[in-house]
């Protein structure tokens, strides 16, 4: 039996479903360094952690913050709480989380406190006009 099967089986349902929702709902493509770049070819253990690549536009440049880390820091009413007022800078899909059911919410919250905590640097916000010092995606100025 695989590996993956292996610890899927050890997980609970709701975390299984929260795995599955951040497969599905491109969480890791922030996330997650490379996951996009490799065509989801990241190990599962290296989920989530945050990445250096920034996203430039008129908001600034902002930076996919480490899950496991902020995940860890709150309670499961705090995250369903926070997901559902949530409102974010680019790229995050802040409506699309403020959608879930609490359901949803919840077993995302579990999948990520399955994971094994990893800290990470992620770089902090850089204000509009500032430089940032790590590579970055730079997003056009929307049309008015």
């Amino acid at each position: 039996m695989p590996i993956a099967a292996s610890a899927d089986k050890a997980m609970d349902t709701d975390a299984l479903k929260g795995k599955y929702l951040i497969e599905i709902t491109g969480c890791n493509d922030c996330h997650t360094s490379g996951y996009a770049q490799s065509g989801g070819l990241v190990p599962e253990a290296k989920w989530l952690l945050g990445d250096e690549l920034g996203f430039r536009g008129p908001w600034g440049t902002t930076y996919p913050n480490n899950l496991r880390t902020y995940v860890s820091e709150i309670s499961e009413g705090d995250w369903v709480d926070l997901a559902r007022t949530l409102k974010a800078r680019p790229p995050m899909p802040w409506w699309a989380l403020n959608a879930m059911t609490d359901g949803d919410l919840l077993a995302l919250y579990k999948y990520i406190k399955s994971l094994a905590l990893v800290a990470s640097t992620v770089p902090a916000y850089v204000p509009p006009g500032g430089v940032p010092k790590t590579p970055y995606i730079q997003w056009p100025v929307p049309p008015k």
